[in-house]
């Protein structure tokens, strides 16, 4: 969508450097690309490599597991997953292993079976590089905490990003104590998602966009709790100085903190972004965790 496509429809041009404009004049301060596939994850890395703030994943989503025995040999699938992480890592632009899971809401695009052998798979990855985990988990808890508990020696850290699911599944997650909870408009859609949430630590959260998709939107439980709005049009009307109507941006994550700061009942949303922050440092930059944890985001709050 930030090439200006749209369900293999041409829109308007790619805006990608406005895109990136606008998250850093609201003050993100590092962004990582995820990659879905290994298609993905190379565009992922290239694109990481055109600014000091971007960084990606390389990994494969649980619905695109099908690929490794498509291409026809899944083991060099996986090799150059293998080489394509090293790369990063030298470069200093792969932060994680990911996106990877399971999804058992979209069981059209990959079995269950399929998923799993994958999402083990994938283990190796992190394990051999000391990478975090970047996860998916779609309505399959129990399979998804099982795995992880089957080989959490493998990673160091991780976030089960994008969360929406229910009280169960965030206590279960809580119990591996090197996971955290990822949040996003999808995790706050509802008044029940909004009751799960006030169960997360603040020391075990982080919030992100996931953009293009899950931006919060007017009939989510959480929307009022919004204060920072950016004008926009729709996508036939592309305006390079306006957001387009129903596309998230990374510039959008200051309403994620604003939901969970109003959600809580926490003034010092400063503060709040402070923590949260931390919290992604110490799982994807710990090298300079106490530098990056202390950068102040405008108006006083950092992300």
């Amino acid at each position: 969508m930030f090439k200006g496509i749209y369900n293999g429809k041409q829109y308007h041009v790619s805006d990608i450097a406005e895109v990136l404009k606008r998250a850093w004049e609201a003050g993100v301060e590092r962004i990582i690309v995820t990659g879905g596939s290994l298609k993905e994850s190379k565009e992922a890395l290239a694109i990481a490599e055109t600014d000091g703030r971007l960084f990606c994943t390389v990994g494969v989503h649980p619905t695109r597991c099908k690929e490794f025995e498509e291409s026809g040999n899944p083991e060099h699938y996986f090799q150059e997953l293998v080489s394509l992480a090293k790369e990063g890592v030298q470069n200093g632009k792969v932060v994680a292993i990911g996106e990877c899971g399971l999804d058992y809401d979209r069981l059209q695009f990959c079995p269950a079976d399929v998923q799993r052998q994958y999402f083990e798979k994938q283990f190796e990855l992190a394990d051999a590089l000391r990478l975090p985990m970047f996860l998916h988990m779609r309505a399959a808890g129990k399979d998804f905490c099982d795995i992880i508990e089957q080989n959490r020696h493998r990673f160091i850290s991780g976030v089960a990003h994008s969360f929406t699911g229910c009280a169960e599944d965030r206590d279960q997650l809580l119990k591996f104590d090197n996971l955290f909870i990822g949040i996003n408009g999808c995790s706050l859609k509802t008044v029940e998602n909004l009751q799960v949430l006030a169960g997360i630590p603040l020391e075990r959260m982080m919030i992100e966009t996931d953009a293009p998709y899950c931006e919060i939107r007017s009939t989510h439980a959480g929307a009022h709790y919004i204060k920072s709005v950016w004008s926009s049009k729709k996508k036939e009307k592309y305006d390079p100085g306006c957001t387009v109507k129903n596309r998230n941006e990374p510039c959008f994550v200051r309403q994620v903190l604003e939901v969970v700061a109003g959600q809580r009942g926490i003034e010092d949303v400063g503060s709040l972004a402070k923590t949260l922050y931390a919290n992604t440092c110490r799982v994807f930059f710990p090298h300079d965790l106490d530098t990056m944890a202390g950068v102040v985001l405008g108006d006083d709050c950092n992300i």
